[in-house]
């Protein structure tokens, strides 16, 4: 645990900007300036335009101590988002909490690479189903670029359903998404346009591996992919005839190098590759799947 850091009242923001962006900068943190900025909108809550118009506004005593407390925090490697307890994804602001996994930017892929397949089907009155849905982000996100549809996430997790309840209502898309705990699609009956997951993918003997800000601070049920990665690819594969409707798509995030095994699951089960779309950092994250 890193000794405690005081930030004092009195404060301007430009300075508190600079102090915070200092301490994480020379504790190795890359992204030093933003994460001073989220810190800083978080504790104050001013907007980010307030934080440049206001700049000569004085910080205050209480809001000095939340600061005190969260740098202490996040030089010790507690990741930036559990410690104010939200993230940005996509257009979204989504509430995490230790329950859910912390959706990354990488992410996004899957939201492009399902809206460029889509096309103007976005418009289409769609039925999505997001499996182990975390905070919901998947699933909200297509929400809020199809107007029309209508989506369910599952995660086996009751306090993640709730979080992603949570997630809906603030994003202003709960009247289209209902969230319900389950074993990925063991307990739905129901065919749809388009099926999205984010699963787990690590495999168990690599995951005392990870970086310390995964490891430590996101659940294990959303990261332990099983002894080779691909136990919940195989689950979900397994009920892709029965889910996916004539003209649906089924969209999966992967782990590093997954591409071919994935595929060759995907393949066994009468379905077909219909792209596969890299991070910003080269990564074969995004593998779309459809019938033949």
């Amino acid at each position: 645990m890193s000794a405690e850091v005081q930030i004092n009242a009195g404060l301007g923001i430009t300075e508190a900007f600079r102090l915070l962006t200092g301490l994480l900068a020379e504790n190795k943190i890359s992204q030093a300036e933003a994460e001073a900025r989220v810190l800083l909108l978080a504790a104050t809550q001013m907007s980010r335009a307030q934080l440049i118009t206001q700049s000569d506004r004085i910080i205050s005593t209480s809001e000095a101590d939340v600061l005190s407390v969260w740098i202490t925090r996040r030089l010790a490697g507690e990741p930036v988002t559990r410690i104010t307890g939200r993230r940005d994804f996509w257009t979204l602001d989504l509430r995490v909490t230790p329950d859910v996994l912390d959706p990354r930017a990488d992410s996004e892929v899957i939201i492009e690479t399902t809206l460029d397949l889509l096309g103007a089907r976005r418009n289409d009155n769609l039925r999505i189903l997001d499996l182990g849905t975390g905070t919901g982000a998947l699933l909200l996100a297509l929400l809020s670029e199809c107007p029309q549809a209508t989506g369910v996430g599952i995660d086996l997790s009751p306090a993640a359903c709730a979080v992603a309840q949570d997630n809906g209502q603030r994003n202003g898309l709960a009247a289209r998404a209902t969230f319900q705990q389950g074993h990925w699609a063991d307990a739905l009956n129901e065919t749809f346009d388009l099926v999205l997951s984010n699963p787990p993918y690590i495999e168990t003997a690599t995951i005392a591996g990870l970086d310390t800000e995964v490891r430590d601070h996101d659940p294990m049920l959303a990261l332990d992919g099983g002894p080779d990665g691909l136990t919940a690819y195989r689950a979900i594969i397994k009920d892709l005839p029965r889910l996916l409707r004539p003209s649906g798509l089924c969209v999966l995030e992967l782990g590093i190098g997954q591409a071919g095994a994935v595929t060759a699951l995907a393949e066994a089960a009468g379905l077909a590759q219909k792209a596969l779309r890299r991070d910003l950092g080269g990564v074969e994250r995004a593998l779309a799947l459809a019938w033949p």
